[in-house]
């Protein structure tokens, strides 16, 4: 029987049918020096080339590795969701299918670790990608995470990182929340650092990244920072919110009433602002009465198991793993 690996590397792939053969070769080599059981969980996240056909053939010839095929493209956070359910090891190392994280650096990951940290997360100092389409929109991107989280990582985005695997079991993924997963992992009070990694220009095949993505990073920084701040106390935020707008339109209500009793306006002539007044009123009860519904949600949230965010179409494991 396999022995149970102490190593799990997790690699989704998508349309990677130029890098698949290259990808394995060297994570097999830098595996064989580590010294130490491992196994790869390879995910083809509803490719449309020949990648699943190649992980097929390798799986075929090593018993450490697992395909996972899903259904369609359900994108990489469910991908990796996937992979880091199916992975065994104590450590989870992530990576990306397309050759741009080398494997040789996955040790550096390692070692770290074994200083007693949680996550090790990779940070592409040097970034030598294209500066309009990757290198601002990331900057933006890790500096508003940074700040809506208050952890001081550079580098957000990047896949490569390595966890300790009660720490990356205890995350759920969905949406493209991949990219936060330190930030969200923040709450359990885990050890994080960042090791500078390579940043190589892609060789083979066509990225999958653009301009397209900046609207759904943006939306994921809210979710994120209201998964950190507010998921288990919703009502401080919407009955914040709801407060000042009730305290407002009372403000406004109140002052006209006054004004009225003591004979110095008509509210004839000021029905506009009574309207506003009653308006504010209303969307902030409505706010408060939100929060209150979000309260109940959140408890069921933490006793209901969730619905996966990926489908399964087939799954090849050996036997005796």
């Amino acid at each position: 029987m396999t022995r149970q690996p102490e190593l799990s590397i997790v690699v989704p792939f998508y349309n990677e049918q130029e890098n698949v053969q290259e990808m394995y070769d060297r994570l097999k080599k830098v595996a064989l020096e580590l010294g130490k059981p491992y196994e790869f969980i390879f995910v083809n996240d509803g490719s449309k080339d020949n990648t699943g056909t190649i992980l097929d053939t390798i799986y075929s010839h090593d018993d450490t590795v697992t395909v996972i095929h899903l259904r369609t493209n359900f994108g990489q956070t469910s991908a990796l969701a996937a992979g880091f359910e199916e992975a065994r090891g104590d450590v989870i190392v992530s990576m990306d299918g397309d050759l741009q994280h080398l494997p040789e650096e996955i040790p550096m990951f390692l070692e770290k670790l074994e200083q007693g940290y949680d996550i090790v997360s990779g940070w592409r100092k040097k970034r030598i990608d294209n500066l309009w389409l990757r290198r601002i929109p990331s900057r933006a991107a890790n500096w508003m995470m940074a700040k809506l989280s208050g952890m001081d990582i550079h580098d957000f985005g990047t896949t490569f990182k390595a966890y300790r695997s009660e720490v990356i079991k205890n995350v759920e993924l969905y949406g493209e929340l991949h990219r936060f997963i330190p930030a969200l992992a923040s709450s359990m009070g885990v050890e994080i650092v960042e090791i500078p990694i390579t940043n190589v220009v892609r060789q083979k095949g066509k990225s999958n990244y653009g301009l397209s993505r900046v609207r759904r990073v943006v939306f994921d920084l809210l979710t994120v920072k209201f998964l950190i701040s507010f998921l288990d106390r919703p009502l401080q935020i919407f009955g914040l919110i709801g407060m000042i707008f009730s305290l407002l339109g009372i403000l406004i209500g109140g002052t006209i009433s006054v004004a009225y009793f003591f004979g110095e306006l008509n509210p004839k002539d000021h029905l506009g602002n009574l309207l506003l007044a009653v308006a504010m009123t209303v969307i902030g009860f409505n706010f408060i009465s939100l929060g209150l519904l979000a309260e109940i949600n959140s408890r069921i949230y933490f006793r209901v198991h969730r619905k996966k965010p990926y489908a399964i179409r087939k799954k090849r494991i050996h036997p005796d793993n």
